[in-house]
């Protein structure tokens, strides 16, 4: 059963999210580029969020969280995406530290929740490797045990943030002949320290999200291990009781189409083609419809937590969705400018609409970020369809 709808007591909550938006909004508007070069920029915004425990909202009262409930979460996620807001934790918050409440030591806790809280320290993941992307568990990145440190030799990839971020939390084998699930430990380390080395890779569309590391008999105290070693695995998967349905970035899609609209009424009506095109009015219909459609699965996941499920395939399929709608509304985006959408240089006056080649460009990696669809798609076959693995 999908609820749609609020009680009285989340319809209050709602009300609640909406005065705060009301009077610290503006502070985080264009919030959604995440953190990186914007952190000083949204610094009011963020200390605004952590006023309300809202920075990590499923965390609990005691160490700065809000202690909210999965409809609350959503809820809170629902209203600032309808305003072109974001909650700026990043990965620190977001990933690692539901990883370090459930499974850190309280000297752990002491040092690193209230500076990832505050956004003193930002945080970067370890995890993919040339050779080890859907398959994590097969990572090689190795970390030998001398004593009191561990010594670290090995590379990441894809690693959202680096050059920017001050910490690492990361997977490395510990412990290369027993089962590749089982011989993997979780460690924390500064991403300053001599041994380290971060190399930003520049995707088609000339941005620098990603980046390479290296690691080179970098020294890491065992100290800083989360969890026991060789347990590494089972950490970094922690699941724990947070709203995951997506719906920021559901909402997301929807805002996009009424911005494509907004900018296409702003452009001299000879620069927007599409706009007087019958199959492209259409096309656009289709991607609003789907829009619509992409909030259903948002409400599906939260009303099965909600109820005590675990949604499972339930995600994968969301996941699918919503990245392969991302490419279709960049792909109408761009039908909308005609030639003049695939212009790149934004200072030209023709170029306004450069973004729509941009957007259309970038759009290629949301199937392959976070899980490629093809994974995601055997996901659902298996444990949705119950089909037998190929």
């Amino acid at each position: 059963m999908v609820d749609f709808f609020d009680d009285a007591e989340e319809a209050a909550f709602r009300q609640v999210v909406r005065d705060f938006i009301a009077e610290h909004g503006e502070k985080g508007r264009g919030s959604n580029d995440g953190e990186g070069s914007s952190r000083g920029r949204l610094r009011p915004w963020r200390e605004a969020l952590v006023s309300r425990g809202w920075i990590a909202p499923a965390w609990p009262v005691e160490v700065g969280g809000a202690g909210l409930s999965l409809r609350q979460q959503f809820i809170l996620n629902q209203e600032l995406a309808e305003h072109g807001l974001a909650n700026v934790g990043g990965l620190g918050v977001n990933f690692f530290g539901p990883a370090l409440l459930v499974h850190g030591t309280e000297e752990q806790k002491r040092e690193h929740l209230g500076a990832l809280l505050r956004g003193e320290t930002m945080w970067a993941q370890g995890w993919s490797e040339p050779g080890s992307g859907s398959d994590l568990a097969s990572l090689q990145t190795r970390a030998v045990r001398q004593g009191d440190e561990y010594i670290l030799n090995g590379q990441k990839i894809w690693t959202s943030g680096a050059q920017h971020a001050d910490m690492m939390y990361m997977l490395a084998r510990t412990d290369p002949d027993a089962p590749k699930h089982r011989g993997i430990s979780l460690l924390t380390f500064s991403l300053r320290q001599p041994g380290v080395s971060v190399r930003p890779l520049t995707t088609m569309d000339d941005r620098q999200p990603f980046n390479e590391v290296f690691f080179e008999d970098v020294h890491v105290p065992v100290k800083d291990r989360v969890g026991d070693e060789n347990r590494g695995w089972y950490v970094g998967m922690t699941v724990t009781d947070f709203e995951r349905s997506s719906i920021g970035s559901n909402v997301g899609a929807a805002r996009r189409l009424r911005e494509i609209v907004k900018l296409a009424q702003d452009q001299p009506r000879h620069q927007v083609p599409g706009a007087d095109n019958p199959q492209w009015r259409v096309q656009f219909a289709d991607r609003w419809v789907e829009a619509e459609v992409s909030k259903l699965f948002a409400y599906r996941i939260v009303s099965m937590q909600s109820a005590g499920l675990i949604p499972n395939y339930e995600g994968s399929m969301a996941k699918v969705y919503l990245s392969e709608l991302n490419q279709r509304i960049a792909r109408t985006a761009l039908g909308l400018y005609g030639l003049y959408g695939m212009l790149w240089d934004s200072g030209r006056p023709e170029a306004e609409a450069g973004a729509a080649v941009r957007s259309y460009i970038g759009a290629v990696s949301s199937t392959i970020a976070g899980g490629t669809s093809e994974i995601q798609r055997n996901i659902v076959a298996t444990r949705g369809l119950d089909l037998p693995r190929g």
